[in-house]
């Protein structure tokens, strides 16, 4: 491109120019970054060269006024290079990490330039033979640092990096001015590139919540290669080489995990000393405050909707029925209008019915033929309905004394024959009671229909052996009868029932009767031992004391009320319980016991007989 000509300069042709041709050039490398310099600034290569020129130029001064010589320099002992700083070696103590290529590469060139052994020696100055001179340790610096892995490295470990982390009691006064340079310092690990800020106490609650993401998944590109210990370089062979591999891997991943526990330590600290954290935290909970109490006032209103719905259909059903009972007293209150009026009408009748007859006498020539047809008249009048008497006073007012009493007479004949039917009735209706009533056991026959004495004996003993509460007890029952039972009838839970229910509605007199018979049986069976056996009585039941009187019902509610106030565990129980009933002895009441536990005392209770409310056997 050429420039603009100025004023007095004259533009000459020398020789005509040849056709210009259009090449296609791809650029690569770093004239492709060239390139795109010059198609975002929009200038040609002419002009980017200079600025670069002047970049550079500009560069390099600032390089020359930021070198620093380290005063230690020539004091510095070659061997010990991995414990030296290389910055403050090359004088790039300011800038470190930042420095580039072109300022390590500067500040070398200064370094070489006044310290090399050749310039130091034609000035006079003393040198030592060998790697022995300071000079290695330029040589070292720029080494390392010219090499990016080796570079990086050395980075890791900066030896001016400040590790510390403030406590909560620093955070908690100060948070943004302490943590905040913490946190800048840090994130030159970061091996990602926009690391976010820490912010103010404005920022969102997205940025924060970005921002500690950001770093409790943080992925940090420090390693401590640096900090090997040995080195494979010098192993003599390949089994030595791995083993030392194998330390310095351990030795790094142990340090890379004590760096990792910093940065989260350093992240949890910080998020509990965050006020901004603590703020969010009180809006979370206020909103969830308001959400709940928003919810619970809408839960509120909807029980009170119910609550309403629930008393307007009380209401309803309260002014339906309200309406109801009115419509039945109304219709009851007619009811007894119109009952009132036909009973006036038939009490009308009824008196025009008597005036009639006694106005004809009573239809009969003598006094005991008038009494006996007033009482005929009586009847009418207590049988008829209001339209029967009306259709007879009609026919009495209408027709002559004969015809009358012929229809008074009819009438009494058909009322006559009515009351003869219903006395029928009912006297049958009696005497097929009478018979059901002997068909189950409750006539002249102990046993009835297929009960005989032993059945019910057998009734009474599974009735005591199974009391109430049993699970399906009649059904048990019934087992046990159909089981002991000689008279070859099986007998169901529905027989067993129907058979107690009537055992129960017997009269007293049939109870005393069954009650007899039981007790003769029993009698019978403990008292009268057939002769082959010859077994001795026993002798608490034997002697002349026995009093034969029959048990009064005095008697037996004092015998109850002694066993119970004198249990088994007493001493000289019976002496007790015999005291306690007058006029009879201790075998007395030890028999009528062991009566009572025979029997049963449940069926004993069920047909009429008083019962001892506990027998214990081992004690009868």
């Amino acid at each position: 491109m050429l420039l603009e000509a100025l004023d007095g300069e004259e533009t000459v042709v020398f020789i005509a120019a040849a056709a210009s041709m259009q090449v296609e050039v791809e650029p690569v490398g770093r004239w492709f970054e060239a390139y795109v310099k010059r198609r975002n600034r929009n200038t040609s290569a002419s002009f980017q060269e200079l600025e670069e020129e002047e970049e550079s130029s500009e560069e390099s001064e600032d390089e020359e006024l930021q070198l620093e010589e380290d005063p230690m320099l020539r004091t510095l002992d070659p061997k010990d290079w991995k414990n030296q700083d290389h910055y403050a070696v090359l004088g790039l103590t300011n800038v470190r990490y930042k420095a580039t290529q072109k300022q390590i590469k500067a500040a070398h060139k200064a370094a070489v330039l006044k310290h090399h052994p050749d310039k130091r020696k034609a000035v006079g100055e003393q040198i030592t033979e060998g790697d022995n001179d300071y000079f290695t340790c330029i040589t070292k610096a720029i080494e390392i640092l010219s090499d990016p892995v080796k570079r990086r490295a050395f980075d890791s470990v900066d030896p001016t990096f400040d590790n510390t982390m403030p406590s909560k009691s620093e955070g908690k006064d100060n948070f943004f001015k302490v943590f905040g340079p913490v946190f800048e310092r840090n994130a030159r690990w970061s091996s990602k590139k926009h690391v976010p800020k820490l912010g103010t106490m404005e920022s969102s609650f997205e940025e924060v919540d970005s921002f500690y993401t950001f770093w409790y998944n943080f992925d940090s590109w420090r390693e401590f290669s640096y900090l090997d210990e040995e080195e494979k370089e010098k192993a003599e062979c390949r089994d030595e080489r791995r083993w030392i591999e194998k330390q310095n891997r351990a030795s790094r991943a142990q340090r890379k995990k004590e760096e990792m526990n910093r940065i989260r330590t350093l992240v949890d600290t910080a998020y509990s000393c965050d006020p901004r954290i603590k703020k969010f935290k009180e809006e979370e909970k206020a909103r969830k405050e308001s959400e709940k109490k928003a919810k619970a006032e809408a839960k509120k209103r909807e029980q009170e909707e119910k609550e309403r719905a629930v008393q307007a259909e009380l209401e309803a059903a309260r002014l339906l029925k309200q309406k109801e009972e009115e419509e039945a007293k109304q219709a009851a209150q007619q009811a007894k209008k119109e009952k009132e009026i036909q009973k006036k009408a038939i009490k009308k009748e009824r008196q025009k019915l008597r005036a009639t007859c006694k106005n004809w006498n009573y239809f009969a020539d003598n006094e005991a033929d008038s009494v006996k047809m007033m009482e005929e008249v009586e009847k009418l009048c207590d049988r008829l309905e209001l339209a029967s008497l009306q259709s007879l006073n009609e026919v009495l007012a209408s027709s002559s004394k004969d015809e009358s009493k012929a229809a008074v007479v009819k009438q009494v004949d058909d009322v006559n024959v009515q009351l003869q039917k219903e006395k029928e009735a009912e006297v049958q209706a009696r005497q097929a009671a009478r018979g059901a009533d002997q068909a189950s056991g409750g006539g002249g026959s102990v046993g009835g229909k297929g009960w005989n004495e032993e059945d019910l004996q057998l009734l009474i003993k599974a009735v005591n052996l199974f009391p109430a509460g049993t699970n399906a007890r009649w059904e048990v029952i019934a087992n046990y009868m159909n089981q002991h039972s000689t008279s070859g009838m099986k007998r169901t839970a529905k027989d067993v029932i129907n058979k107690a229910k009537n055992l129960q509605r017997l009269d007293p007199v049939q109870k005393d009767e069954i009650n007899k018979k039981a007790f003769e049986k029993f009698k019978k069976e403990h008292t009268s031992l057939p002769s082959e056996d010859k077994a001795v009585p026993s002798e608490r039941f034997d002697g002349d004391d026995l009093n034969t009187a029959p048990w009064t019902s005095e008697e037996q509610k004092l015998l109850e009320q002694a066993l119970k106030s004198y249990p088994v565990n007493t001493p000289e129980r019976w002496e007790k319980i015999a005291d306690a009933v007058p006029g009879r002895s201790k075998k007395d009441c030890m028999k009528r016991s062991l009566v009572e536990h025979v029997l049963g005392a449940h069926i004993l209770d069920r047909l009429g007989v008083n019962s001892l409310c506990c027998v214990e056997e081992e004690n009868i």
